[in-house]
């Protein structure tokens, strides 16, 4: 407890203990012991939350590298694997740096006059924090760095948008200002003391401030960037897709840390939402491989695995607010809708998201937020949705997904811009058409 914690309680206890005076002397006298039980209670580490938590941490960790690492790599083409692997790899260090620099104090610190919309920079390099500084019943420095892990994979999740086609420096330089500029403000409005959360908007761990943000940049990297040479022409087909299904597998054990462990407690919150993560998972796999087998005849492997990540996208902002029933409705909504904007849609409008990281992460993450508004159990979370009669829920998810994707869409555009300006973002047509490995990292896979 700090030394101005510690005086402000000191002045509440005398307050309350003046006022018991004046109520009942017997009580006033039996006031410092309770107070202090109190105090004690409340600074007390808990170590089977702390536990939990050092476990999901690890989870999360283990979903970039190696589960995105893996799951993007088996789908890019064999020429550009070790580009992939690298920026997944390179990113995850990166992005540790910026978040204790500053990233960190930005989303979770009080940002003053501007704390509806950025946290302040009293935290930055951990500053103040110790290993006895708590947050809640757990270590801060626990806190830190699991958040750190949702700071690592959503710029992770972006590069599936843009393979074949960046450069490296590129991505370095704009995954550090998209970092700053984007993801910790974002996350400062939904979980930070922001004006998403101050309007009751529902994001469990990580719906608006992982998925559609993630995807939203995405889909802007790749129309900036423009479609890969011989999109339409050339076979593109996933190089090695047991890569894929061994990196998605591991996405998805790893996610019950990224949702069972956003309860940041050992408790019947994290049971819950564990239990919803496989149902709506399931559920979502299921569905995609049943519309793809009944509208291309047959069932893919390519198919049930994005299924799965649909489901694991779809049930994270409602992991900690709906029962196993409405996680088998959203599951399916997001099997059926991921396939066709990833399909269909795309086909038709004719974008070149390469790994379907906008048809999959921001609709994905669309679907269950305006579904987290629906299927909301008040018992469960706290908050009724509209099937228990609250549909303002619906439009509070919706003013959610409006802000995340307007400020998304026009930062990442504007930070597109300065770093095209400054060092250009896509390599030259040679070193597309010969592969990156080679040309950027003067390595290939034999």
């Amino acid at each position: 407890m700090t030394t101005l914690a510690k005086y402000l309680f000191g002045v509440v206890a005398a307050l309350v203990l003046l006022a018991l005076h004046h109520i009942d002397p017997a009580l006033a006298q039996e006031a410092p012991e309770a107070l202090g039980e109190v105090a004690e209670e409340a600074a007390k580490l808990d170590t089977g939350d702390t536990a939990w938590m050092l476990t999901s941490t690890a989870l999360v960790l283990m979903m970039t590298i190696p589960g995105l690492a893996l799951f993007y790599g088996g789908m890019v083409r064999k020429k550009n694997v070790l580009t992939l692997v690298m920026q997944s790899f390179a990113l995850t260090c990166l992005m540790t740096v910026v978040w204790l620099v500053a990233g960190y104090s930005l989303a979770f610190t009080d940002g003053g006059e501007l704390n509806s919309y950025i946290g302040g920079l009293d935290k930055m390099f951990l500053a103040g924090v110790g290993p006895d500084t708590l947050s809640g019943t757990i270590p801060e420095t626990v806190f830190f760095t699991f958040q750190l892990t949702f700071a690592v994979i959503t710029p992770v999740l972006i590069i599936g948008a843009f393979v074949d086609r960046m450069k490296f420096s590129a991505v370095l330089v704009f995954m550090v200002l998209w970092s700053l500029i984007v993801y910790s403000p974002i996350t400062h409005w939904v979980w930070g003391g922001g004006f998403l959360s101050d309007a009751g908007v529902l994001d469990f761990a990580g719906g608006t401030v992982v998925h559609i943000n993630a995807g939203i940049a995405g889909l802007v990297c790749a129309l900036f960037l423009g479609k890969r040479f011989g999109y339409g022409q050339e076979n593109m087909a996933p190089h090695n897709l047991v890569y894929s299904v061994i990196g998605a597998s591991l996405l998805w054990v790893g996610w019950f840390g990224f949702n069972a462990g956003s309860a940041v407690a050992a408790n019947g919150s994290a049971g819950m939402a564990m239990a919803v993560t496989q149902v709506a998972t399931a559920m979502a796999a299921l569905a995609w491989m049943f519309i793809e087998w009944l509208v291309h005849k047959k069932p893919s492997v390519l198919g049930i695995i994005s299924g799965a990540v649909a489901g694991l996208v779809a049930i994270t902002p409602a992991s900690g607010f709906v029962d196993p029933v409405g996680a088998l409705w959203i599951g399916a909504a997001a099997g059926v809708g991921c396939f066709f904007m990833s399909t269909t849609v795309k086909r038709i409008i004719g974008y070149d998201d390469s790994l379907d990281v906008f048809g999959i992460h921001a609709v994905g993450g669309i679907i269950g937020a305006i579904l987290t508004g629906v299927f909301a159990v008040e018992a469960i979370g706290g908050t009724a949705g509209l099937l228990e009669g609250n549909p303002g829920q619906v439009l509070t998810q919706l003013w959610g997904i409006c802000a995340t994707i307007v400020w998304c869409a026009v930062a990442s555009f504007v930070i597109l811009i300065v770093v095209n300006i400054l060092i250009g973002v896509r390599v030259s047509q040679a070193v597309e058409v010969e592969g990156l490995d080679i040309n950027l990292h003067g390595e290939v896979v034999q």
